[in-house]
């Protein structure tokens, strides 16, 4: 039985422009922006040739399929996350950095969210912070594969943090709830579990955002600091 072939946009050579002024960094940039108006269910070949003025035919010249553009999409998505040097600022502030920052390149691109794991991150920025995030944990003092699993941990504690909130966002983010309202709910439904009505009418609770940023802050300090212990000797 014959396999499926493994591809990707990053395993072979960019066409060159078969346009005068077109380029596919263009068409990415304008991929990204029109992702991020409308989603990915917003993206087609047919409304990106229309942004660009040009065919959608055309656009197949830089792209064998929609799956390719999305991969070039999603590596610039990966540019703007901020990896510091950890010979510079140490392992846990660099990757202290790194994972804020990833968080909110995620939120400010929430359709990003649903390409991890579906699509390859091969592309030359998620690369590069793949490669600092392994010299981050080489200069804790991880070896082998307990680099690549150090680093694993913290993208999944990342990624399971931010895409429940894109999606919460996604469906109820916009919506102005009575925060009194709300807290009436949840203790009318939590009624029969005393622990869980202690915290309801937390002043902080009529702010979500500050809710989810101090829940992501007290997991990854947690994080670090359980790496930190397993190099304990």
């Amino acid at each position: 039985m014959s396999s499926k072939p493994f591809s990707s946009v990053w395993v072979r050579e960019p066409r060159k422009s078969a346009a005068p002024g077109r380029t596919r960094e263009e068409i990415v940039a304008a991929a990204v922006e029109l992702l991020d108006q409308e989603g990915l269910g917003g993206l087609s070949m047919r409304k990106l040739g229309a942004k660009l003025d040009a065919g959608a035919t055309s656009l197949y010249w830089y792209v064998a399929h929609k799956d390719e553009l999305l991969e070039l999409a999603y590596d610039e998505v990966w540019a703007e996350m901020t990896v510091p040097d950890p010979d510079e600022v140490g392992w846990r502030d660099a990757t202290s950095v790194l994972a804020y920052s990833m968080r909110e390149v995620i939120l400010r691109h929430p359709w990003s969210g649903d390409l991890i794991g579906r699509l390859p991150a091969l592309g030359p920025h998620a690369m590069r912070v793949a490669d600092r995030m392994r010299r981050m944990f080489k200069a804790a003092g991880f070896k082998g594969f307990d680099v690549d699993f150090a680093g694993s941990t913290l993208t999944a504690y990342v990624f399971g943090m931010t895409i429940p909130e894109i999606a919460w966002n996604a469906t109820m983010g916009d919506r102005d709830y009575d925060a009194d309202e709300m807290r009436a709910t949840v203790r009318k439904a939590a009624a029969a579990h005393p622990e869980m009505l202690e915290s309801i009418d937390m002043d902080v609770y009529d702010d979500p955002d500050a809710i989810r940023a101090l829940c992501f802050d007290f997991g990854l300090v947690s994080l670090l600091d359980g790496l930190e212990r397993r190099l304990a000797p």
